[in-house]
């Protein structure tokens, strides 16, 4: 999960925002943004249904929570393990108390003696990582921005005002989705730059710069067709999964809530179905970032001399490792630019990335562009020669080499 930070406009996307009466009044009131719950330190087990007794009030409840502790527990082992909920260890009260570090309420009928409820469990990763066996980094995807857009009545909207599906992926815990997501708390600005226009421009220059303003790699759009009944009724909402500029359907369904009351419910199932459909793009090698959303470099500054000596260019370049080159014939051909996909654990596990494959006999450029710490990295690679030719080299050079023409994903054999 990512938060973005607050940046300075380029002057071009600041003169836009600021110019006009209207978009300062699009910009009033305090009705928006929702911040996104930052979910890196726990584990989440959400639907755990409890009903207890006990002589008051309050201790049916406490017990309803020590049974909410324990099932939350079994089911977080079972899910980790892929193995049967019967099959997870008990552990001892004491245990569980230092274990968990929330309950979320998400439903609850409390009686004199009596205690009926749907909670949600959240576990602290560090504590609980070493009893599930859980080591190593996951993998995930580059980052993504997340616009959700929400149909309603007869009009669509972002982050223009609150709303149940903005505040939805603002509570979705991201932790254990493959997918790094970059979501923004929708105040400020971000209702002049992440609106439904945007979602369906095809054009890439203005995508290259929003994308460049908030960190991420490529954009999914998250969108919701709300129909009421009737006010406070039966609602039914369809759920689409968009991805890219061109605004791919990765996937649809359709849920419905039996009242207003139980909406966000049902909004927060949305969440959990399209970041399974999003996680299953990814698996598929759909969910990679488009190559045209790379902001080019700027071609090569020529270098004049006088008239009659012969005119030479300076080829682009850029910092290479010291240690030996690589042996073999220079690669020949035309210059072209690649992307490339590699799995980074951490910082150096990137730096090391970069000059592996500046070494490479035919490399100019290696350039990190997308950095994903415990997920995949993307860099834009300027070689002298086809995609081929580049593929051989790089398993030369101890690479597993897949995908074709300008995007490659590589990873050590």
């Amino acid at each position: 999960m990512k938060l973005t930070r607050r940046l300075l406009l380029p002057s071009a996307l600041l003169a836009t925002a600021l110019a006009g009466g209207v978009v300062y009044a699009q910009l009033e009131g305090a009705d928006r943004g929702v911040p996104p719950i930052d979910s890196a330190s726990t584990f989440e087990i959400t639907g755990v249904e409890v009903d207890t007794n006990g002589k008051t009030a309050e201790e049916a409840r406490e017990a309803g929570w020590r049974a909410a502790q324990l099932k939350g527990w079994k089911a977080l082992w079972a899910k980790t393990n892929g193995r049967p909920i019967s099959e997870a260890p008990d552990l001892p009260e004491s245990t569980l108390n230092g274990m968990v570090s929330g309950i979320i309420v998400e439903n609850e009928q409390i009686g004199p003696t009596r205690y009926i409820a749907t909670l949600g469990v959240l576990f602290d990763r560090a504590r609980t990582g070493q009893l599930l066996g859980v080591s190593g980094p996951v993998q995930r995807s580059a980052p993504m921005l997340v616009i959700p857009v929400m149909l309603t009545g007869s009009a669509f909207q972002t982050f223009e005002s609150r709303n149940e599906w903005q505040k939805a992926w603002a509570r979705f815990r991201t932790v254990n989705s493959p997918i790094d997501y970059v979501r923004t708390s929708g105040s400020g600005i971000d209702p002049l730059l992440l609106n439904v226009t945007q979602t369906k421009r095809p054009g890439r220059g203005w995508w290259r710069l929003l994308l460049d303003q908030y960190g991420a790699a490529d954009v999914v759009v998250p969108e919701v067709h709300l129909r009421r009944t009737y006010p406070g009724g039966p609602a039914t909402a369809t759920f689409i999964a968009r991805y890219g500029p061109d605004n791919q359907i990765l996937g649809r369904l359709t849920l419905r809530a039996s009242n207003s009351a139980t909406i966000p419910r049902m909004m927060d199932e949305g969440v959990r179905r399209l970041d399974a459909i999003y996680a299953e793009a990814l698996a598929a090698g759909a969910l990679h970032p488009d190559p045209s959303l790379i902001i080019p470099e700027p071609p090569p500054i020529e270098e004049f001399v006088e008239e009659d000596a012969p005119v030479t260019t300076r080829a682009p370049t850029s910092v290479q490792p010291t240690g030996p080159m690589p042996t073999g014939d220079a690669p020949t051909g035309a210059v072209q630019s690649f992307t490339i996909q590699v799995p980074t654990a951490d910082a150096a596990a990137v730096a090391q990335a970069e000059i592996a494959v500046s070494r490479v006999r035919g490399v100019t450029s290696a350039i990190t562009t997308s950095q994903a710490l415990g997920g995949t990295s993307t860099m834009r690679v300027t070689y002298t020669g086809d995609g081929a030719a580049l593929s051989a080299a790089l398993e030369a050079q101890g690479w597993s080499v897949s995908g074709s023409g300008t995007s490659l994903r590589i990873s050590r054999n």
